[in-house]
């Protein structure tokens, strides 16, 4: 299969199989590449204050997928340029629901990551990238800014491109490289967000909102962030890297 344009959509079986069967796995040096690659523009802090709109989307959307599985009302999602973010749901203002809805955003880019390794390691490379196109759209539904609706809108859009026009070669590089981007940029911004809280800043961020819901520390919830980012890199590492 050169791509899924050259896929002929009459025969459903065959496009079926294209989407959600199993693709080879690329070769090793593909998987250590596309690593340093996705290294290479989440360390830099020149380049992260660019690549660091991808995991805003991841963490936003981490925050509106459980509003939305937790009962609430989801009434919009806003992207700013600074890549900060804010997703507003109605609900109760306390309880289960809403913490589980402000736990999400930190923790959801490296699961995300975690779960894309799963599949990756099982070989269904093409499938995540429609699984994640299938996001990205169901996200733009609830974007509320411009700035924010031309980000997902881009993103989507590059996604689908590569599923739908390149070659198995082609689709697992960018796959692996947008799972390493996850589970390795997934770890910084609670860092990040550490090193803002031991200045005096970031004082409602999403750790402090759990802290005044729970009554535990604001602390323990970053502990949290970073358990979940590193446990899923060293996880999800290890499935990329076991060929």
């Amino acid at each position: 299969m050169d791509s899924l344009a050259s896929t002929s959509l009459s025969s459903l079986p065959d496009l079926w199989d294209a989407v959600f069967g199993s693709q080879p796995d690329p070769a090793l040096w593909v998987v250590i590449a596309t690593m340093v690659a996705a290294l290479a523009v989440v360390v830099p802090h020149s380049v992260w204050r660019i690549s660091r709109n991808a995991i805003t989307i991841a963490h936003e959307g981490g925050h509106g997928l459980v509003a939305l599985l937790t009962g609430r009302t989801l009434t919009g999602i806003r992207l700013h340029s600074d890549t900060s973010g804010l997703t507003v749901s109605r609900g109760k203002p306390y309880g289960l629901g809403m913490m589980l809805t402000a736990a999400a955003g930190y923790t959801a880019p490296p699961l995300l990551g975690l779960g894309g390794a799963a599949l990756l390691a099982a070989g269904h490379i093409t499938a995540l990238l429609w699984l994640a196109t299938a996001l990205l759209v169901s996200m733009l539904v609830m974007i509320r800014n411009v700035y924010g609706a031309l980000t997902v809108l881009l993103t989507a859009g590059t996604f689908l491109a590569v599923s739908w026009l390149t070659g198995p070669q082609v689709q697992a590089a960018f796959a692996y490289a947008a799972v390493w981007f996850l589970l390795l940029g997934g770890v910084r911004p609670a860092f990040e967000l550490q090193a803002k809280r031991s200045r005096g800043g970031a004082r409602d961020s999403d750790a402090d909102q759990l802290a005044r819901l729970t009554n535990v520390p604001a602390g323990l919830w970053l502990f949290l962030f970073h358990a979940v980012s590193l446990c899923s890199l060293m996880g999800g590492g290890r499935w990329l890297l076991e060929m």
